[in-house]
């Protein structure tokens, strides 16, 4: 990582004593305890073996700047952000790659409301860093080091009094729980029980190398997880990812549901209770969500792909929910950033207000197709691709927030954006049957090609 960026979309993240190494977590730690110039700081982490190692790394730099440090120990992202604002804390660093494979870890960094600070504060953090001129504490001023015990308790108690739970418990839902061996079995099956559930747990032993499976809540990662739920006659099967903020719905017939629409569903439900309120969600949301707020009268407020983007545009907006595809669900009631426990509960409620399945209220919506391709494109040529690829669709009903999104009269929408990781272009096409989302990708991957050979 020498001279590279340090954050990415979502934090740091690299290959454990590759990348990611314990000299550079030191110096990130005191960088971050330089930014936050000696205050009271959390630190937790996911499940992964790496955890505890980077954990001391971190915080040895933040108690050398003078910080004082309260350890969280295994805990969800969204109960470590809760416990940031729970207990004042001026912030906090979470050490977990989330849905990434075992190997790899990261580093995220928290304001004292516990949502993930801007990308402009990530930028003074990596100016410290490359500077490398950390402001250390005199031997009498070194930060401490206290254990912050109870925190995903009291994550569970916060969770539940934004639900009715009396009304979920009457209907003993039997839910089926894949929290990929990591940190959503710490909070996952108290709260389902708590909710009057009868629970069934797989891939529920705390072990940091996954062996159940992947942690991204993919459904070609899911095919246990559907079958038990069929196998047992379940209501319901939910599956988190490494850091449970994200949640992948299974209804009782085994099929997975991905994150639109179960969004869409706590949209709706959301908008019926909030007539007029803004949803934030990125652009590669899909149209299920433009037209549920559409039909039930909410504004979406379209932002850049990312979850740091959505939770502080929800801050900015004073916005009550967001959502992305993937399973991320933002709550403002609670706190404005993904969290896969409130999502959980937020769907259940639905199930118990509505008395209906979720198969059922899945096929009551609009249905669309999803299609994905990519072109290669070598990262010089990237921003005049972009600049024609407007030109070229200027005359179309078009969002030019993060890459090209071109929305059609037939219900159908491309977005078409370049890879912040990879020398590719991507495209995401939905159309009300998979021939014309096909036709969509085919189309306009011609297009950039076109595009890319002429620059």
């Amino acid at each position: 990582m020498n001279g590279k960026k340090l954050f990415g979309t979502n934090g740091i993240r690299g290959m454990v004593n590759k990348e990611l190494t314990v000299e550079l977590a030191v110096k990130v730690g005191l960088s971050v305890g330089t930014f936050f110039s000696g205050k009271k700081l959390l630190i937790g982490r996911d499940a992964r073996t790496s955890g505890a190692m980077l954990t001391k790394a971190v915080t040895a730099g933040l108690v050398a700047t003078g910080c004082c440090v309260f350890d969280a120990g295994m805990a969800p992202t969204p109960a470590l952000q809760y416990a940031v604002k729970a207990n004042k804390l001026a912030g906090g660093v979470i050490i977990t790659a989330s849905h990434n494979p075992p190997e790899y870890n990261g580093i995220k960094v928290l304001w004292s409301d516990g949502v993930e600070i801007s990308h402009e504060q990530e930028d003074q953090i990596e100016q410290l860093y490359y500077e490398g001129k950390p402001r250390l504490s005199e031997w009498h001023n070194i930060g401490l080091i206290s254990k912050l015990q109870g925190v995903n308790r009291e994550y569970v108690e916060a969770v539940k009094t934004h639900v009715n739970v009396n009304l979920i418990a009457t209907k003993r839902f039997h839910v089926i729980v894949d929290p990929a061996n990591s940190v959503g079995s710490l909070t996952a099956p108290r709260l389902l029980k708590d909710l009057g559930c009868k629970v069934t747990t797989i891939n529920a032993n705390i072990d940091g190398t996954f062996p159940g499976r992947m942690p991204e809540p993919r459904p070609e990662n899911l095919h246990s997880l559907a079958a038990t739920v069929k196998t047992l006659g379940a209501d319901i099967g939910i599956a988190y990812d490494g850091d449970a903020d994200r949640a992948i719905f299974v209804g009782e017939t085994g099929e997975v549901y991905m994150g639109d629409k179960t969004f869409a569903l706590i949209a709706k439900s959301f908008l019926q209770k909030n007539p007029g309120a803004r949803i934030v969600t990125p652009v590669s949301s899909s149209t299920l969500i433009k037209d549920v707020a559409e039909t039930y009268g909410g504004e979406i407020v379209w932002t850049k792909v990312g979850s740091v983007t959505v939770a502080q545009k929800m801050k900015e907006l004073g916005a009550m929910l967001g959502g992305e595809e993937n399973g991320g669900v933002f709550y403002g009631q609670h706190q404005p950033v993904r969290d896969g426990a409130m999502t959980t509960a937020l769907i259940l409620e639905i199930m118990a207000e509505t008395g209906k399945k979720l198969s059922e209220l899945i096929g009551e919506q609009p249905q669309y197709f999803i299609e994905k391709g990519k072109v290669e494109c070598p990262e010089e040529k990237k921003e005049k691709v972009l600049e024609k690829l407007r030109a070229q669709t200027s005359s179309l009903k078009t969002s030019t927030i993060d890459g090209v999104k071109i929305w059609f009269d037939d219900g159908g929408a491309i977005l078409i954006r370049p890879s912040g990781t990879e020398p590719v272009y991507r495209l995401y096409a939905e159309a009300k049957n998979s021939e014309k989302a096909a036709r969509l990708i085919e189309k306009y991957a011609a297009m950039l090609k076109q595009i890319i050979q002429s620059i």
